[in-house]
């Protein structure tokens, strides 16, 4: 099993690597595999890649849950 967190892209610094915000965080991630990628996208990250593209409202809930497992 893996566990992927999601993210909000902030901007892409090149063809393979964006800023991401995960919650108040900011990261650089790769985003080799998914090169249509543009600011404001959210995406699932494993292991430092984005691995697959997300709508926002599916962030928004996992970020929810996520909250809920802290409380």
């Amino acid at each position: 099993m893996c566990l992927a967190i999601p993210g909000k892209v902030l901007k892409k610094v090149n063809s393979i690597e964006a800023e991401v915000l995960i919650g108040k965080i900011k990261k650089l991630v790769r985003i080799d595999l998914f090169p249509e990628i543009k600011e404001g996208d959210y995406v699932l990250i494993h292991a430092g890649y984005a691995i697959t593209k997300i709508d926002p409202e599916e962030a928004n809930e996992i970020n929810q849950l996520w909250e809920e497992m802290h409380s």
